[in-house]
């Protein structure tokens, strides 16, 4: 981008100036939104990526609210139609993504595991709500996770992960099962025998939720009326964030980069959010 840049895509704040023909949100509103700039003290953003925020929800767990729980609605609902009762697999269950992808499984009234590499971050996906986890750095996870769905099966893997955990969730599913691909926060993008989808008679499905709305700019206003709604009634419970003051910003990204962060990584600066 061209310079000055100032990063940052997420952000809560207060409302000081609406443009002309805004009249969804107001001066003084406390908002979460989106748009490029979000470390800054001061930002303008579209009118169309700016929410007033329930009064239920703080200002840190809203500044790391908006694209990770659109996601998690879009692709568990929307694209994998979710349904109470089913059992779903959260790769990275820890992270900021899977940490919100649980909340909202949860609140849709469907069993959670989360598969996450150690103890510290298996046990910060049962404080976001999991029913229950396996560990997937161990080799043989898989007997471990068929064990804990023998009753149940499994209906859903969520996977913002990618790399080689990928196939081996892929393979847990029963039949009639959709696995969502979300992202490759590993690095690696897998490359999956699409004769596992036949034999297995499963769906393997896309969750692009910024395509989506760069297509078609109706779809988020519902997605986040739905989950303010959800909020509101107590059905959806936000994950517990990490925050970390604007100073520390680049040994806090690097603690990201090295998988070092449980849930959320925001940023506050000197006045708040």
């Amino acid at each position: 981008p061209p310079l000055p840049y100032f990063p940052g895509s997420e952000f809560a704040g207060t409302v000081t100036a609406v443009g002309e023909g805004v009249d969804h949100i107001e001066v003084g509103d406390r908002v979460l939104g989106s748009g490029n700039g979000a470390y800054a003290d001061q930002l303008c953003a579209n009118a169309h990526a700016v929410y007033a925020y329930p009064d239920a929800m703080d200002a840190a767990t809203a500044a790391g609210f908006f694209i990770n729980y659109a996601t998690a609605l879009y692709g568990l609902r929307d694209c994998g139609n979710l349904q109470a009762g089913e059992t779903v697999l959260m790769l990275g269950a820890a992270g900021g993504v899977g940490s919100s992808a649980i909340a909202v499984a949860k609140a849709m009234g469907a069993r959670v595991i989360a598969a996450a590499s150690t103890d510290a971050k298996r046990r910060a996906a049962l404080e976001f709500d999991a029913d229950d986890t396996v560990d997937y750095s161990d080799p043989k996870w898989r007997d471990e996770l068929k064990a804990k769905t023998r009753q149940s099966g499994l209906q859903m893997v969520y996977d913002p992960v990618g790399g080689d955990v990928s196939e081996a969730a892929l393979r847990s599913l029963s039949p009639g099962g959709r696995f969502l691909v979300v992202g490759f926060a590993s690095g690696t993008i897998p490359k999956i025998p699409l004769n596992l989808a036949l034999l297995k008679r499963i769906s393997i499905v896309g969750v692009d939720w910024g395509g989506e709305i760069r297509a078609s700019p109706h779809v988020n206003p519902g997605l986040m009326t739905d989950l303010f709604t959800m909020i509101e009634s107590g059905a959806l419970k936000p994950a517990s964030v990490e925050t970390r003051p604007m100073d520390d910003l680049p040994a806090a990204l690097s603690d990201q980069l090295a998988g070092k962060v449980i849930g959320k990584l925001v940023m506050v600066n000197p006045a708040g959010v």
